[in-house]
């Protein structure tokens, strides 16, 4: 083993260094102390963001379930705040019915510290759940970065001012000056952009350029980046040339808005023509972008596709747009003041309407000709949707503003696999939103009906699903949409067999069966195979189940489609599992796991982890079982998802079978234990693999690390034994345990007996 290394969070590392602050980091430190809710208010380009991230990534460790940041710029529904809140806490919306709730059940029980940075477009949106969450959660900590005031109960407001300026008529000597924050800054960044060195030649330009833009950090980045080609002196003299015209020569005429504003104008004026298109066609992307949607978007015939590239990059190299890297592509995101500047220009230029109407039929086309590629290459496909969600989530916005719904329901309709991996609850409300809309609309939309309907299956709402399946049906079948209308039936049997209408059910299959009797489709006749594996297992007829499950995992394994063979692996295991053959049922659920490990379908992970949880309890082995069904328990409710019905009677069996074994505390102690294990860990244990070298080591030097005695120690009160217990065990005294389980705590960076019980669940399997 190995001392774990990872930390609880999302907080981002800092792509540059932090200058400054000292005092505000000061006072922030004293605030948070005592207060629950800390609001660090000020301009736009002033630093409130990076000081937040700073202050948080100081204080994650004295939180036991971490420091999590919550960016809401790109969000620009107000109901969507809960879910980028849950996003960020890596938690989903697969099956709850409101987010907000969902958020609230989590964080209950937490000891945990949430930044939500830029909140002054959704004030009323972020208050409600800031608010929400100080009164449910008493171990939460909330810090938020505005504008302006969230004005709630309990909230302190911190002003955070420009950085430091040096005095006026420069006194300091050089080293002295190199200490100073605005000067800091420059000389930092002016560094990163090239060969700058801060002397006593160029010494009085700089301090007078950090006067001159008001120590605001925003602009001091962008004039410091023209050191590349114009000296200090230049840069001061360009400036002000600027300024005085704005102000007619009077300073102090000038607020520090209009500051900010004039520097990005100068950096603007600096551009070429084709950079300065680039730049304000860029502001309709909400979120972050690929050089692909660049190129899709902001092309045109004044600026080709072949000059993206070229233009992109030097617009980075001016941090005028910065640069991203996730895991597999290079993507780009605009800095929120820098947006709002380029949308001003994007309307004087009289582009807004053409530069919309590119993005939504780039965004249309482009996920329409993803769609056949999500469900063969779904977690290549669901990387690329979560880069660009927030993006679409804007068009569909602006879609129901503008009431352009035939482009909004052929989005929302496109995104199927992200609705149904990743946030079902979100898409129930897109559809509901568009096609409550379409009123009066008779273009047919019946793909649109059927995933509504089958969004309600997934949520276990089957008299919600009954009247979409009849409409998908209705419209299917005048159309001539043959496949579809099959597809249709067979989800509304399921939905009949989870109402317990077995003679619906059983007549809307047949139907399906004879709907598709010529269709070569393979999504077809893997939505039969699903309707039957279900109609048998509701009806106990385990026999039919386990035949049709292994057609439709041979033909999905055929077809390449990894959620199908997911679902119907799934299915095979569980009617081996119901009819007590636990040889047959464990090769399916493990395959089944690594598949919906690997997209991240988290309704069916901790099914597969209950399903495992009670193979491992009538296999004997209790200890593992206790633990698979902890960690069950976490991702269901992170997922907002209830104990699936057929299954429930296995799980109170299973437990029953543990706690026989190894007595009630005991099975406590590792049930807790499994409950605290990473998703990735709990998997690794039900897959039998050893854990992963982040977590612990496989070389033995987790006994180095502890030593011998703490090593026993520690798997004895992973055991669930107490002090005394331990000591009469290890022939020790009470008070060398206790003095052990602390120095075991101190050295894991742990805060309780069930992390290190945890700990050692994961690392000695």
């Amino acid at each position: 083993m190995a001392r774990p290394t990872r930390r609880l969070g999302n907080l981002p590392a800092e792509a540059t260094s932090f200058v400054g602050r000292r005092r505000e980091l000061g006072e922030l430190r004293t605030k948070l102390a005592a207060a629950r809710l800390v609001s660090l208010v000020g301009p736009g380009g002033v630093g409130k963001s990076r000081l937040a991230i700073r202050i948080a990534t100081d204080l994650a460790r004295g939180f036991k379930g971490g420091a999590w940041l919550v960016e809401l710029a790109e969000v620009r529904d107000p109901r969507l705040v809960a879910n980028a809140a849950l996003a960020a806490l890596d938690l989903r919306d697969q099956a709850t019915a409101d987010p907000p709730a969902l958020l609230i059940s989590y964080v209950r029980d937490k000891e945990l510290l949430l930044v939500l940075d830029n909140c002054e477009h959704l004030l009323e949106a972020a208050a409600q759940l800031v608010s929400g969450v100080i009164k449910a959660a008493s171990g939460v900590r909330v810090i938020t970065t505005s504008r302006e005031p969230l004005s709630v109960p309990g909230e302190h407001v911190v002003a955070v001012p420009p950085l430091e300026l040096p005095a006026a008529r420069q006194t300091e000597a050089l080293a002295q000056l190199r200490h100073n924050e605005a000067v800091m800054l420059f000389t930092e960044r002016a560094t990163a952009a090239g060969k700058f060195e801060l002397t006593a030649s160029n010494q009085a330009a700089v301090v007078d350029l950090c006067r001159r833009l008001d120590g605001l950090p925003l602009a001091i980045e962008l004039a410091a980046v023209r050191t590349r080609v114009l000296t200090a002196d230049q840069i001061l003299e360009r400036l002000n040339n600027r300024f005085a015209l704005l102000t007619g020569g009077s300073r102090a005429a000038l607020r520090r808005q209009q500051t900010l504003q004039t520097t990005i104008d100068w950096s603007h004026d600096l551009l070429s023509g084709d950079e300065r298109t680039l730049l304000r066609r860029l502001c309709v992307f909400a979120g972050r972008f690929t050089l692909e949607d660049v190129e899709g978007v902001c092309a045109s015939k004044d600026v080709p596709t072949s000059r993206m590239l070229d233009l992109l990059s030097s617009l980075v190299d001016k941090s005028l747009v910065n640069r991203e890297h996730t895991t597999r592509l290079a993507c780009y995101r605009m800095h929120e003041t820098m947006r709002e500047y380029a949308s001003l220009k994007l309307r004087e230029a009289g582009e807004v309407e053409v530069t919309g109407q590119r993005c939504g039929e780039y965004y249309r086309s482009r996920c329409q000709r993803s769609e056949d590629q999500a469900s063969h290459q779904l977690a290549e496909w669901l990387e690329w949707m979560e880069l660009e969600i927030d993006n679409i989530r804007a068009l569909l916005r602006h879609c129901l503003t503008q009431a352009d719904f035939s482009l909004g329901i052929d989005l929302a309709s496109t995104l199927y696999w992200y609705w149904v991996t990743r946030g079902t609850a979100e898409g129930v409300r897109w559809l509901d939103e568009l096609l409550a809309s379409e009123r009066g609309n008779h273009s047919p939309h019946a793909s649109a009906y059927y995933l509504r309907g089958f969004l309600a299956n997934l949520q276990a709402d089957p008299s919600t699903a009954r009247p979409w399946f009849e409409r998908a049906a209705a419209t299917a079948g005048e159309y001539g949409q043959v496949a579809l209308l099959s597809r249709t039936l067979s989800q509304a049997s399921i939905a009949e067999n989870m109402a317990g209408q077995r003679l619906s059910a059983r007549r809307l299959l047949d139907e399906a069966e004879a709907v598709a009797v010529d269709i070569d489709d393979v999504a077809v006749r893997l939505g039969l195979l699903q309707a039957r594996t279900l109609d048998g297992l509701f009806a106990g007829d385990l026999d039919a189940a386990r035949s049709a499950a292994s057609e439709g995992v041979r033909l999905s394994r055929e077809a390449g489609e990894p959620y199908r063979l997911e679902m119907m692996l799934m299915n095979l295991g569980s009617a081996a599992l119901f009819a007590g053959d636990l040889d047959a049922s464990k090769a399916p659920f493990a395959e089944s796991l690594r598949i919906a490990h690997g997209i991240d379908d988290r309704i069916a992970q901790y099914y597969l982890l209950d399903a495992l949880g009670c193979h491992a309890a009538g296999a004997g082995k209790a200890q593992l079982a206790a633990q698979l069904l902890g960690a069950a328990e976490t991702v269901r409710t992170g997922a907002g998802a209830r104990i699936i019905p057929t299954i429930a009677p296995l799980i109170i069996q299973a437990q029953k079978l543990a706690v026989a074994a190894l007595g009630q505390s005991k099975f406590e102690a590792k049930f807790e234990a499994g409950k605290l294990l990473t998703r990735h860990a709990a998997v690794r244990l039900a897959l039998g693999e050893p854990p992963d070298v982040a977590a612990a080591s496989s070389d033995g030097a987790g006994a180095k690390l502890l030593g011998k005695r703490q090593a026993e120690v520690a798997r004895l009160v992973a055991d669930g034994l107490s002090n005394k217990q331990i000591g009469a065990r290890l022939f020790i005294s009470e008070y060398t345990v206790d003095s052990h389980v602390r120095g075991i705590l101190n050295k894991l960076g742990f805060n309780s007996r069930a992390q290190i019980a945890a700990w050692i669940a994961s690392s000695y399997q």
